[in-house]
């Protein structure tokens, strides 16, 4: 992979949650190209393995790792895998999240017709358990890993704890109250722990990207045709910028945040990556 410029992560170890997914997959092979071992972890075993294979392929050093991000168990065997094979982590990439539908109204708007109608889901209709669900994967996932891996870290020169947040955390979307919550929580929580750590030798930062296309939301943003969908225009139209971003354009801000020498002195920020979004008041 190429990245946008090359810092020394030589004798680093990068771990990367939701590492077999598309943004967090360029993450692991942006870390892995500047010398980072990097330790994949997700969900489905076959995903990390695939990412872990193409790092190796290209001349960089990654495994893939099993591990459930809501379970400490199961983060606690994947830290022992990572020890064992590559030493304990320096660097930590928060990426596991996303939505689910039982989280997510059927319009932007209340309406009556998602009153009377049974197969939409008005604000009314939100299950909680799929609200807890979403919260728990981006702000649980989140939180169990740092308390796993950042233990190892306390110390360390250079130890960084990057989270993935979300520009829905800034200002909430619509028909997914679930997911701007929860990312509003990452948001406050990377400020929290970097205050907490900032005299333990760990920078605590997030990246807010803007709009993505990625496996998760891709049916939201094309339809079968492979067009933009009524929402993709919408988004692309209040994007100064006028397109989806790369997941190469995360990278620049991931390195900086990644390299003390570059950012020792920031902490606690959370950093849009996005277009131009957040900026634009639609006038």
């Amino acid at each position: 992979m190429a990245v946008p410029f090359n810092i020394d992560l030589k004798g680093k170890v990068a771990v990367v949650t939701g590492g077999g997914g598309v943004l967090c997959g360029a993450f692991a092979k942006a870390l892995a190209e500047c010398g980072a071992k990097v330790a994949i972890l997700d969900l489905r075993k076959e995903s990390a393995d695939t990412v872990a294979a193409e790092i190796n392929n290209a001349g960089g050093t990654a495994i893939g790792v099993e591990a459930n991000v809501l379970k400490l168990e199961s983060l606690q065997t994947a830290r022992d895998v990572i020890a064992a094979e590559f030493g304990t982590c320096d660097i930590l990439i928060n990426g596991a999240g996303g939505n689910h539908p039982k989280g997510t109204t059927s319009n932007e708007e209340h309406s009556l017709e998602a009153l009377e109608n049974s197969e939409m889901t008005s604000f009314f209709d939100l299950d909680p358990e799929g609200i807890q669900f979403v919260f728990n994967l981006n702000f649980i996932g989140t939180l169990l890993p740092s308390q796993v891996f950042a233990k190892d870290m306390l110390g360390k020169k250079g130890a960084s704890v990057i989270n993935v947040s979300s520009m829905s955390a800034f200002t909430p979307l619509t028909k997914i109250p679930a997911y701007s919550g929860a990312k509003a929580a990452v948001s406050n929580f990377t400020q929290w722990l970097a205050v907490h750590f900032a005299k333990s030798g760990i920078r605590v930062n997030a990246i807010a990207p803007g709009f993505f296309e990625t496996t998760q939301n891709a049916a939201l943003l094309r339809d079968a045709d492979g067009n933009y969908t009524e929402r993709a225009n919408k988004i692309i139209t209040a994007t100064p910028m006028g397109r989806f971003g790369e997941a190469e354009e995360l990278l620049g801000t991931l390195l900086w945040l990644a390299d003390d020498g570059a950012s020792g002195f920031v902490n606690g920020t959370v950093i849009p990556v996005d277009g131009g979004y957040a900026a634009y008041s639609g006038v």
